[in-house]
């Protein structure tokens, strides 16, 4: 074969913080890691820093080769190619460039290319691994303007000291846009030269201090001045502008013009930290504030907004401005802006980058919009609002404001802002302050035409809101359709409780059941009717019957029903037509972001845009990144069609009594022990040698397994066998339960697993008995239970003199309950979703509550339990995004992780 053959791969470039991390890796490398050699003989092994540098670079070579056939870059992306037919054998430097993107990294070439290639890459190499001592150059630019002010963002930096005015022998300029060092009106900038310690960033020195061998330097620094000076050397390759300070004996600086700096900050800068140098900006540029549009919205004085009711077609007066970050800017600014010959102008006291084609361009976008005429609708101002973009915006729109009563509905305060609404006619019942603004707020966006969610805390009356939004709007429209309502079959009877109760004028239809209408029995049935109550079940499956019906509004009832935007009943009730849509729930977002996404879209198509739009700008930043601005934007966009008011908040229930959480340990019997050990042993070898979906399910089987022996054996080995004295934590649930029924008081034990509490029940029925045998008496509630008997057993439990203890489901009976007849609530297992949890435990800690709820949450000391509630409770910020609806995220977790998250601990067992 012609030519010599070449390898090129890609390498880390090691500097700051990475530096010190591989350091940490290479000191911290276990004997182990050395262990295998190639040579039988060498019984030494290998040096770990050779072992870590060769594991890293193979790991960035195959991880860039795969983002390059990723993205299907072939070779280095702009790289200049020669025109024509290439040679067999071509030049060496193209034919590496091009093997950088192919699989296998092979080329051949020319030998003496070849060799002259590999010593150039050797020098570059060398530069890129950084100096080798224990300091390094940092660049810090300041504004000649500002030297005098305090130094930003490093005060108290040890050896920190003031640009030594008088060294004049010591500025030099650059290649470009600069003045001499001793005067002239252009240069107003000044790059300081510094040394900075690798081990202590804080500690830094001013290169005049080196040169005169400032006191101290010696102690942590050998030869700084040689240092500095190769230092910088290395840097002016990167930053050529450099090269003519290093003709002055003893550099300290370099004055910039403002375009100069403003190259330096935008270009030379990140070149310079990318190669290992220290570099230290402006405050201002680092939060620099960027041009863009800002609209704002008033009501007109005549006619409209400004005297009558705000509708979705109301008109409004708009106008643009051109603004930085959120400061207007005068036409007197624009104009001096735009007549601006430098990229860096001082404005306001503070320094902007200017674009003077962005300004033009921005002038003329309003200009042509003020001439096309001010007047938008209110629909056209919140779809600004919410996107943020306007199609022939040549800047981005970086606010949108209003005043009046859009201007407190784009800020989310309009619930306070509006007129109360009077009690509708006909609703019996008393509004508390915060649901009359409730029932304001929702009247006003039904006026609008806008989907709105109502996420109050549980047991705030959601649906005494919603039945008086019902009375107000029929009492507005009489001739509005029919309301359909969606809502969990265990909800049916309670809405029809409630609005027997409180709105008796409305006609209430339960659209379910084999024998429900069809066809025309069904739509004389609607004509006659004011709310239609069905199931998400139902509607699901009438839904090519329930979409050629007009309705007058959509409730979507535990609205997280729909949360997956993919399921049948999530696309099925899209298909509905409704002039107003309402959802109701306490909890918008359980598992991911992309659920409040499916609420939202449900109530106003297209207000966040697409679902990837939607991950692309949110989701991801938030879930994965954890950046806190796409945080902020996403409650500004949301907020004025979201009202949430918490029970917590004294000013929504000043009356409401505490609620007291508590973490109840328990400790595993002998029995429960030797089970868990048995099954960590079994299922961990599986887990190992699977992968994909099978790795999936064995981890979510071993999670099964070890919470039913945290519960009880019998739960495991379902074999029907005796449950006392066997169980820790049911041990500890006899202690307790005995201390609240002693005091007379009630108890609700929520379970996710009804084997247990099939278990639990004939066990405390005999230790608790029933009233009539002069003991508490055991309820129990599950999946199965009809909705009758649903009705029957909440009744019972709440009168006074019933049963003190109610054993539930987690899912049948975590919604949809008021029990506030217990003081006490008791997870007996924990359901890995903290809002599934507090649902549960709102079935007693609720509007109603009078005394102090006491929430016990039982955890098997030791056990995946303690560990995982721990991984929860650090994640508490963001735990209804990143923990599920149960433990399928764990499945993600490495097997060594699993392995820490299920071994057993020694505090595990009782006595």
């Amino acid at each position: 074969m012609d030519g010599a053959r070449g390898l090129a791969w890609w390498r880390p470039v090691e500097q700051g913080p990475d530096a010190r991390t591989v350091a940490g890796l290479v000191s911290t490398l276990p004997p182990v890691g050395r262990a295998v050699v190639a040579d039988p003989a060498d019984l030494t092994g290998r040096h770990p820093a050779t072992l870590v540098e060769a594991a890293l670079d193979q790991l960035t070579d195959a991880a860039v080769r795969a983002r390059l056939e990723v993205t299907g870059t072939p070779g280095l992306a702009g790289v200049p190619r020669r025109r024509g037919r290439l040679p067999k054998t071509i030049p060496a430097a193209e034919a590496w460039l091009d093997a950088l993107g192919t699989a296998d990294g092979e080329f051949t070439a020319e030998a003496g290319d070849l060799e002259r290639l590999a010593a150039s890459l050797a020098a570059w190499d060398e530069f890129g691994a950084g100096a080798p001592g224990r300091a390094r150059a940092t660049f810090r630019l300041v504004s000649l303007d500002d030297l005098d002010d305090d130094l930003d963002g490093l005060d108290g930096l040890d050896g920190l000291g003031g640009f030594d005015d008088d060294d004049d022998d010591g500025l030099e300029r650059s290649a470009a846009g600069v003045r001499p060092a001793g005067g002239g009106p252009g240069a107003r900038w000044r790059l300081q030269f510094w040394l900075q310690s690798a081990e202590d960033p804080t500690l830094m020195v001013p290169a005049s201090q080196v040169w005169d061998g400032g006191e101290g330097l010696a102690r942590w620094l050998d030869r700084p001045d040689e240092l500095l000076l190769a230092e910088l050397g290395r840097a002016a390759t990167v930053y050529p502008d450099l090269a003519g300070a290093l003709r002055r004996a003893r550099p300290v600086a370099l004055d910039l013009d403002a375009t100069g700096a403003h190259d330096f900050l935008a270009h030379r800068a990140d070149l310079l930290d990318q190669a290992g140098f220290g570099v230290l900006l402006p405050s201002w540029w680092q939060q620099r504030r960027r041009l863009g549009l800002k609209a704002t919205a008033a009501p007109q004085v005549e006619g409209g907004v400004g005297a009558g009711m705000l509708t979705a077609e109301s008109l409004v007066d708009f106008d643009w401005r051109l603004a930085l970050g959120e400061e207007t800017l005068s036409e007197e600014e624009l104009a001096a802006l735009a007549a601006a010959k430098e990229p860096l102008v001082r404005l306001r006291g503070q320094w902007v980058a200017v674009d003077a084609e962005q300004i033009r361009l921005g002038l003329e976008f309003i200009a042509r919009r003020r001439e096309a005429g001010p007047q938008h609708s209110v629909a056209q101002v919140l779809a600004l609002a919410a996107s943020h973009h306007d199609a022939e915006a040549p800047l981005p729109v970086t606010a949108v404001h209003a005043s009046g009563l859009l201007g407190d509905l784009l800020e989310g305060t309009a619930d306070t802002a509006l007129a109360p609404v009077c009690p509708p006619p006909g609703l019996h019942a008393e509004l508390r302050p915060y649901q009359e603004r409730g029932l304001a707020w929702l009247s006003f966006l039904d006026g609008l035409g806008l989907g709105a969610c109502l996420a109050d805390d549980m047991g705030l009356g959601k649906t005494i809101q919603l039945l008086a939004l019902e009375l107000h709007a029929r009492a507005q429209r009489p001739e509005s359709g029919p309301t359909l309502l969606l809502c969990p079959m265990s909800l049916i009877g309670n809405w029809q409780r409630e609005a027997a109760r409180f709105a008796p004028g409305l006609t209430l239809y339960a659209h379910h059941g084999p024998t429900r209408p069809r066809g025309k029995a069904l739509v004389q049935r609607l004509a006659s009717c004011d709310v239609v109550l069905t199931t998400y079940h139902t509607a699901t499956r009438d839904i090519d019957e329930l979409a050629t019906h007009d309705w007058g509004r959509l409730v979507l009832d535990e609205a997280q029903a729909v949360k997956n935007h993919l399921t049948r009943a999530s696309r099925a009730v899209r298909r509905l037509d409704a002039r107003h849509r309402v959802a109701l729930t306490g909890t918008p977002v359980e598992n991911k972001l992309a659920e409040l996404w499916s609420i939202m879209d449900l109530l106003n198509a297209g207000i966040l845009g697409s679902i990837e739009q939607f991950r692309t700008r949110f989701a991801k930043p938030i879930e994965r990144q954890g950046l806190t601005e796409p945080a902020a934007r996403l409650r500004q966009v949301t907020r004025p069609y979201i009202l949430r008011r918490l029970k917590t908040d004294p000013q929504i229930a000043p009356d409401l009594p505490e609620k007291i959480e508590i973490k109840q340990y328990c400790n595993l019997t002998r029995e429960q022990a030797s089970l868990y050990q048995s099954v960590v042993a079994e299922m961990i070898p599986k887990i190992e040698a699977a992968d994909g979906i099978a790795r999936r399910g064995n981890v979510l089987a071993t999670m099964t397994k070890l919470k039913q022996v945290c519960n009880h054996p019998a739960q495991l080995l379902h074999d029907g066998s005796p449950v006392a004295k066997r169980s820790g934590k049911v041990a500890r649930l006899h202690e307790i339960l005995a201390e609240i029924i002693g005091a007379g008081e009630k108890a609700l034990l929520f379970t996710q697993y009804t084997e247990f509490a099939d278990m639990l029940l004939p066990h405390l029925a005999a230790a608790y008995g029933s009233p009539g045998a002069g003991g508490s008496g055991v309820l129990y509630l599950h999946g199965g239970t009809p909705r009758s008997r649903r009705d029957e057993l909440v009744q019972r439990f709440q009168d006074p003199g019933g049963p003190g203890i109610f054993l539930l489901s987690l899912k049948a009976g975590g919604t949809g309950l008021n029990l506030t007849a217990a003081s006490h609530v008791l997870h007996l297992d924990r359901w890995w979703n903290p809002a599934v949890e507090n649902q549960a435990t709102d079935r007693a800690f609720r509007i109603g509550q009078r005394r102090n709820v006491q929430v016990r949450k039982f955890i098997c000391a030791g056990t995946l339990e303690e560990r995982i509630d721990e991984m929860i409770e650090r994640k508490r910020e963001l735990a209804d995004l990143v923990v599920g609806g149960g433990e399928s995220w764990i499945s993600d977790l490495s097997t060594e992780e699993l392995r820490r998250v299920f071994t057993l601990s020694e505090e595990a067992i009782g006595e």
